[in-house]
């Protein structure tokens, strides 16, 4: 394993428009493409991508786009239903943004004549990410910056409301324990809720602030991941509400912490946007500096691939993708 490699990005994507947020489908949709979607000023794009690493028949990275979905206004997050399928005739794509606007907006297409989108209100702020419940998809938690964590049903009526005592900055659904919730605040603390009592059942501390980002390991459901002032963090949640691990890594602040969705010991940070590029990091906890150094002009957003060693970041037209060792 390489140490410490800076690296020029594997693949690049162009896209029309500015890229505030890219994620991959992390559902088995069916088919043996990954499907990713991006957000710009006022649209999402839904496309295929297939790599060499997965398919020795592809050069490099085939990319096709599916559909571009008029948003109107900018895209702040995306998040996937595990109802998307691309092997159902007709095939279908779901998916919720949240916007500038503080509405989150679920999408539902067939890829043909069937394209409707529904609009939730509730939030009075900025909604920071939102998530799907991971084994049927009826439901949507999302995060704001006015201290709340709501769960919505497909229609957009709320069916849980969690007070937090700051912005709400990430939301992770347990993969298997579909009444499990945890919630990232920005004053350096994550809580996990349960859905049926409606009552906070854990809490981790960071003792640092601001935390801008959190992530549950889908790999060990015992680690979780977060990137808080300049460091990231990592704790087992049966060993202690304080962090096992962590370490500086990001000079101007930390942005985003994304676990890989393939190996336990595998993650990714980003900086924030500096005056010209945007740093990212992938780390391995068995080794003592990051594996991997890219860059990106300006970037925002961090996705794995569902099966790959395999990350994205966002930018100035352009999609970024890195492929890392395991």
């Amino acid at each position: 394993m390489k140490q410490d490699s800076t690296r020029n990005t594997s693949y690049t994507v162009d896209c029309e428009d500015y890229v505030h947020v890219v994620k991959f489908n992390p559902f088995d949709s069916g088919d043996s493409c990954s499907l990713i979607a991006y957000g710009g000023n006022n649209y999402v794009v839904v496309g295929t991508c297939r790599f060499q690493e997965e398919d020795a028949e592809v050069e490099g990275m085939q990319y096709k786009t599916l559909r571009t979905f008029h948003h109107g206004i900018r895209v702040d997050a995306i998040a996937w239903s595990p109802e998307t399928r691309l092997d159902a005739i007709p095939p279908q794509i779901r998916f919720c943004t949240a916007a500038s606007d503080k509405k989150l907006r679920l999408f539902t297409s067939d890829l043909q004549d069937k394209n409707e989108f529904k609009t939730f209100d509730g939030h009075s702020d900025y909604i920071n990410d939102l998530v799907f419940a991971p084994n049927e998809g009826q439901e949507i938690a999302s995060v704001s910056d006015d201290h709340t964590c709501r769960v919505w049903d497909l229609e957009g009526n709320e069916k849980a409301h969690f007070v937090l005592r700051s912005p709400g900055m990430s939301v992770c659904w347990h993969p298997e324990e579909a009444f499990k919730l945890m919630v990232a605040e920005k004053n350096g603390r994550i809580r996990f809720y349960d859905l049926i009592t409606q009552q906070a059942i854990l809490s981790l501390e960071c003792e640092q602030t601001p935390l801008m980002s959190a992530d549950w390991c889908l790999k060990n459901t015992l680690k979780i991941g977060a990137v808080a002032g300049n460091d990231w963090l990592i704790w087992d949640i049966t060993r202690s509400s304080y962090p096992q691990d962590k370490r500086p890594v990001h000079v101007d602040r930390a942005r985003l912490f994304r676990w890989s969705r393939v190996n336990e010991n595998l993650f990714a940070t980003t900086g924030y946007p500096g005056k010209t590029t945007t740093q990212l990091l992938v780390h391995h906890l068995g080794h003592p500096q990051p594996i991997l150094t890219g860059t990106a002009a300006v970037g925002s957003g961090l996705t794995w691939h569902r099966t790959l060693p395999l990350c994205a970041v966002g930018g100035d037209h352009k999609i970024f993708f890195w492929v890392t060792e395991m």
